[in-house]
């Protein structure tokens, strides 16, 4: 699968199998620092219907194309989606998410080399009532010198000997499935709100 064509006629990026997990999606050509590459698209639904949808899903699965837009909206890129929700998690990305009027673009951060893996954080929320092995569940594999183990965020913390699980971001309530299925995480974009 070929990604967004430039003037020039040469596709952005390519998707194809990856290390990381899966397919993956890899730059074409060089893409320059803060180069729009392409919008995450999906059919955009309520939390509610989001729930709904993976309300029988398996705990234990980490597979996901829901992103979190705003308190109301969520993008299934399950459902009508394109390309960018190949794009994996790292712990030390070189894209970014940017939701600018309930639109999510993806961006470079840096200057991204020809067949170089494109990547953002996904930032996924924790909930109080996580499983216990939550972190291997979603365990990280960007194998980077900086990975912290996990896609969550925010990462654990020790604390007077005791692990937490750190502030709800993007998990229940408004921003989480409501649904009895904790597995219903979504991509969040990578700025913190983000």
């Amino acid at each position: 699968m070929a990604g967004k064509t430039t003037a020039r006629g040469t596709p952005l990026f390519k998707v194809r199998r990856s290390r990381v997990h899966g397919r993956g999606v890899f730059a074409a050509r060089r893409i320059r620092k803060g180069t729009r590459i392409v919008e995450y698209l999906g059919d955009r639904v309520s939390h509610r219907e989001a729930d709904q949808r993976y309300a029988d899903r398996d705990e234990r699965d980490n597979h996901t194309f829901l992103f979190i837009v705003d308190a109301r909206t969520v993008i299934d890129a399950g459902v009508g989606g394109n390309d960018a929700r190949f794009i994996n998690h790292s712990c030390n990305p070189n894209c970014e998410t940017v939701i600018e009027a309930r639109r999510v673009f993806i961006e470079a951060l840096r200057t991204i080399q020809p067949g170089e893996e494109l990547h953002y954080d996904y930032q996924l929320g924790r909930s109080r009532d996580d499983p216990p092995d939550v972190d291997e569940i979603y365990a990280c594999r960007c194998g980077q010198a900086n990975c912290r183990g996990t896609m969550l965020w925010p990462p654990k913390k020790k604390a007077k000997g005791r692990t937490t699980a750190g502030a709800q971001r993007g998990r229940r309530s408004t921003s989480e499935p409501a649904g009895a299925t904790p597995a219903a995480k979504r991509k969040r974009a990578s700025r913190p709100v983000r």
